[in-house]
């Protein structure tokens, strides 16, 4: 009867003998995609039992929402951006008397990685089995344009105005690229981590300091006889 491997060799048994975790059907669908995007692909990840993420070289982005909707991603889900900047201004949580934390700096782009600040993100679904991806592309930092994604998937149209007006992204051959939520002359881009939100520095949001009475409310009336205390 053979002896029970020691703590030495079962921790060797794990990095050598026991197989990472596969998801049949997700990686047939990446390979499938990769061999029709090719070298438009940069970096790709399938995590087992959850999702599909491709990012995309920025000039391949809207070559590649053609080539998906072509392999039968026909239902699109969202779109929108990510600025990966951490925020100089901190959280919202951050005493406003209290000097300034030492804040961590790096940028960390998640699954598939990045190259630049600003990222697009976009989701994509095969209707028939109801599989979907999630789609990156870097945006560059010294000209935040990339291609228009309505002229394949019309409902991309006000995702990309909204891009458009809260992260400055211009989206080239959208046919109305207008305000949604802003005023026309509204300078800045809210979403962007570098936009001061002004009501949060002098005051931490949701209001951690202080709470107001709602309006009507009672709360600076005495308690009476029979009150809840």
């Amino acid at each position: 009867m053979a002896n029970p491997p020691n703590e030495e060799e079962f921790q060797l048994s794990l990095t050598t003998d026991t197989p990472a975790a596969t998801d049949v059907v997700r990686d047939g669908i990446l390979a499938r995609v990769q061999a029709a995007l090719g070298d438009k692909i940069v970096e790709s990840l399938v995590k087992p039992g959850d999702d599909i993420w491709v990012r995309v070289r920025t000039e391949s982005w809207r070559e590649t929402a053609v080539i998906l909707h072509d392999l039968g991603f026909s239902y699109f889900d969202f779109l929108s951006a990510i600025d990966w900047l951490p925020s100089p201004f901190g959280r919202g949580e951050d005493d406003p008397t209290e000097p300034a934390p030492v804040r961590d700096t790096t940028i960390r782009h998640g699954y598939t990685g990045g190259d630049t600040r600003i990222q697009m993100l976009a989701r994509v679904v095969d209707p028939t089995t109801s599989m979907g991806i999630n789609l990156k592309t870097d945006v560059p930092d010294d000209n935040a344009h990339v291609e228009s994604w309505t002229t394949v998937y019309a409902g991309a149209n006000w995702h990309e105005r909204e891009a458009w007006e809260m992260f400055g992204i211009t989206f080239d051959g959208h046919p109305d690229l207008r305000h949604i939520y802003l005023p026309t002359d509204f300078e800045g881009f809210p979403l962007r981590k570098d936009f001061p939100l002004l009501a949060r520095i002098v005051k931490p949001w949701p209001g951690i300091v202080d709470v107001e009475p709602m309006p009507g409310g009672d709360q600076d009336e005495p308690a009476q006889d029979g009150d809840a205390q």
